[in-house]
């Protein structure tokens, strides 16, 4: 696809983004059993939030201010939408409030840190595939 370099700037600075926040879910989930799991799991949320949007702004969508994955996701164009279950993004998508604000919300186990960094990681793998790779060169 030819996109404008305003466009390929901001792709590039989504996808950095996103990127930064899968590393910090993996880094966090490795620390020791004792540590905090809701911020891996914020930060995997973020990281397929992120990713989508990058391919929004590829396709050259607008899209609103909006967290759920699903609805963003929805918003990309049939040809570029990536096979991603709709199951997991709607598991992720509870993390990116419940993980951040104090609610009657159920304690994270490591076993959803876990699945929800490995949605991450096939979010930004499937992701990756349908976008230039200069878009993507650091």
């Amino acid at each position: 696809m030819n996109i404008r370099p305003e466009q390929h700037k901001l792709v590039k600075q989504w996808t950095e983004k996103a990127e930064e926040d899968f590393r910090t879910a993996g880094y966090l989930l490795v620390l020791k059993e004792d540590w905090p799991l809701n911020p891996v799991c914020f930060h995997s949320q973020q990281c397929v939030e992120k990713y989508i949007k990058a391919l929004l702004v590829y396709c050259s969508i607008q899209f609103p201010k909006s967290h759920d994955v699903v609805e963003l996701l929805n918003l990309v164009p049939e040809n570029y939408r990536p096979d991603l279950s709709i199951y997991d993004l709607a598991t992720i998508n509870r993390f990116a409030v419940e993980t951040r604000y104090p609610g009657e919300w159920e304690i994270v186990t490591r076993q959803e840190a876990e699945e929800s960094t490995r949605i991450a990681g096939e979010v930004c793998q499937k992701i990756r595939q349908l976008l230039d790779k200069d878009v993507l060169d650091r």
